[in-house]
């Protein structure tokens, strides 16, 4: 997939700073020895070093040596981050002795190692659920600026090459968020748009999907999709995004030009935003089995700091490619 080879390049360049807290798990000790030879990230593990060591000569992993190892129980800043924490969340009540034992958990010490600045971003998930991976972040690292909510954005690769940017497109949200409101629906536009141009590095043409087209049925949920429309645009007037659009005349030229004439994103779009989780989750997965797409992701789009969940199925290539993912992510925010 030249897209990928792309990512990787960019983030060989770019160095960023990945954690990998899950560091006894054996994906993940695979994985980080191959990005470790490649170049791809900085790879800090997390875990006793003497243990991190013996897995990786087990499994016969030469590389392991070039990672960060950092032990969340005795190192040396488990102080400075507690009171971090605890400033962050006094409103909550957190106590120091609190804070303390969070740390004890590596995917606590992750996050609060890149709200510190020691890290630029996190992949976990092949050995933990998606709960335990986002709760420290939503508790600490937080979305960015202007953004409330947290969305999935998968990257759609088209056999047939008519759609997209030469067959790539980009959904959104098919993993978080159920119900947006019009606000949220806004938001998971705009952080679209980011992801598009950090990672599938191409420039987000939108369409906001529903099952009307600029009018053509009168509903309360084409409504939200409508106001949605407004506000991405007062919000972020640099993005081209237009709604309401049914999925043909977002996509397919004759029917954008039959259904919304004037539109520069009918028939033409590249990211696709669903209204709710339930129409992107199906859609994708419609799209990946009967069209034969490859996906990936979920993306995790929305936080201040890129932190990616993988599925507990996931391969070692998957590991690989969703560092370099993050990494990517990590350099666009910057």
């Amino acid at each position: 997939m030249i897209l990928i080879d792309q990512i990787k390049e960019n983030a060989r360049k770019n160095k960023q700073r990945i954690i990998l807290p899950e560091s006894y798990e054996e994906r993940t000790l695979k994985a980080a020895d191959h990005i470790l030879q490649d170049g791809t990230a900085e790879i800090i593990l997390l875990g006793k070093p003497q243990d991190i060591q013996k897995q990786a000569a087990s499994l016969g992993l030469k590389n392991i040596g070039k990672a960060t190892l950092i032990d969340p129980l005795t190192n040396e800043k488990r102080e400075t981050y507690a009171n971090m924490m605890t400033e962050l969340r006094k409103a909550k009540g957190l106590t120091l002795d609190q804070a303390l034992k969070q740390l004890d958990n590596p995917l606590y010490f992750a996050t609060v190692m890149i709200k510190y600045g020691d890290a630029d971003g996190e992949v976990a998930g092949a050995d933990n659920a998606t709960g335990d991976v986002l709760r420290p972040a939503f508790q600490y690292v937080k979305t960015m600026p202007g953004i409330s909510v947290v969305s999935g954005a998968f990257l759609m690769f088209l056999k047939d090459k008519e759609y997209g940017d030469n067959g790539l497109m980009i959904f959104a949200d098919c993993a978080v968020h159920p119900n947006p409101t019009d606000h949220e629906l806004a938001e998971i536009a705009i952080a679209t748009a980011k992801t598009t141009r950090s990672i599938a590095q191409i420039e987000p043409r939108i369409a906001m999907l529903s099952f009307s087209t600029k009018g053509s049925a009168s509903h309360e949920m084409v409504d939200k999709v409508v106001n949605a429309t407004r506000i991405a645009r007062e919000m972020s007037p640099d993005i081209k995004i237009d709604g309401e659009l049914q999925a043909d005349a977002a996509i397919v030229a004759s029917i954008g030009l039959k259904k919304a004439p004037g539109s520069e994103i009918a028939g033409k779009a590249n990211v696709l935003i669903f209204p709710s989780l339930e129409s992107g989750n199906i859609c994708y997965k419609l799209v990946q089995r009967l069209g034969h797409a490859e996906a990936i992701g979920p993306v995790l789009q929305g936080m201040a700091a890129p932190i990616n969940d993988l599925s507990r199925g996931c391969s070692v290539e998957d590991i690989v490619d969703l560092v370099a993912i993050t990494a990517n992510q990590a350099i666009g925010i910057k």
